[in-house]
């Protein structure tokens, strides 16, 4: 099995590590492109590049049913589950939401109403509803952990996700983070989806290439949402609540954070310090100038200079420790 996981993670980095830039120029073509806004010149970038990241994983998984039926399946004995067609079509249900969001800003309430129900189809495929909570205890859900636990569970990870970036390879980078550590659990575990879950890992990185600080193209929410999915999905199959909620702690931190200050603005509407700013902006020197320390990438910029850079990499090395505490966590 660890074979095939490296060659899927292998051969979904490599083509879109090919393909990517021809993407690049298409977005440029049709005027699918953003505004940079933590570069001076405010360029304009591509956006919505993460459809790729599930158009691949999509194309290899149709290739592999293709050689199962084929002559010399034999010599590739990828067995695609159900489990891995559930995640990947729940994933590739958020991405084609994140893309409608994208072209049609859906609205707040809309986009929590319809996300809900698109992680149904993953019901079918979980067989068990027990979920174990450390120190504490196991206990029983039954249909209100299908019914309500695992539609909630996906779209508040895939909302997290969505929320923590901004800034060039912050979302795709802690996305990849946390699908390593994720598959690493999952293959000790013997858990099923570890194909999708590797086919998406290296997808991923293949993206962040071109998501990386100076970015050729931005992920959208079609790629932000698609990951998060991935993640949410893949966290309720395996039973891995309490883990994932553990490598997710950085991301929740942030939401928390935009909670309050939501709340604040809303309490004193005419006080500069919870005025709602999107961006920040950067300096003649290229650090980072931020408007608060409301979010948590905001938090370090607004007290020492840096760099998007350097702020993208605390990201990550805040990330990193929790995804181990993570992967230390029983079953």
């Amino acid at each position: 099995m660890l074979e095939l996981i490296a060659a899927l993670i292998v051969l979904n980095f490599a083509i879109v590590m090919v393909g990517m830039p021809r993407l690049i120029v298409k977005l440029n073509k049709t005027g699918t492109v953003t505004i940079d806004r933590y570069k001076q010149d405010l360029r304009e970038v591509p956006t919505q590049g993460g459809i790729a990241i599930v158009a691949v994983v999509l194309l290899v998984f149709i290739l592999a049913t293709l050689f199962d039926h084929l002559p010399i399946s034999a010599s590739v004995p990828l067995q695609l589950s159900d489990v891995d067609w559930a995640i990947l079509i729940v994933a590739g249900l958020f991405a084609a939401f994140g893309l409608v969001d994208d072209l049609v800003d859906v609205g707040r309430k809309a986009k929590l109403v319809l996300l809900f129900f698109l992680s149904y189809r993953l019901i079918f495929d979980i067989s068990s509803t027990l979920v174990t909570i450390p120190f504490l205890g196991s206990f029983e859900f039954g249909v209100y952990y299908l019914l309500l636990i695992v539609p909630l569970y996906v779209m508040v990870v895939a909302n997290l996700v969505n929320m923590h970036s901004g800034f060039n390879g912050l979302g795709s980078g802690l996305s990849a983070i946390l699908l390593f550590f994720m598959l690493i659990k999952m293959v000790i575990a013997g858990s099923e989806g570890v194909f999708v879950l590797s086919g998406m890992l290296g997808a991923t990185l293949g993206f962040l290439w071109y998501n990386r600080y100076p970015a050729r193209v931005l992920e959208g929410n079609v790629g932000s949402l698609a990951l998060g999915a991935t993640l949410g999905a893949v966290i309720v199959v395996s039973g891995f609540l309490v883990a994932g909620f553990v490598m997710l702690i950085p991301h929740t931190v942030n939401f928390l954070m935009y909670v309050y200050w939501r709340l604040m603005h809303r309490l004193y509407p005419e006080d500069e310090r919870w005025r709602i700013v999107k961006f920040g902006k950067v300096r003649a020197d290229g650090t980072l100038d931020v408007p608060n320390r409301l979010t948590l990438k905001w938090v370090l910029p607004s007290s020492v200079k840096m760099t998007e850079q350097q702020a993208v990499l605390a990201m990550y090395a805040l990330t990193i420790p929790f995804c181990v505490i993570g992967l230390l966590i029983p079953y």
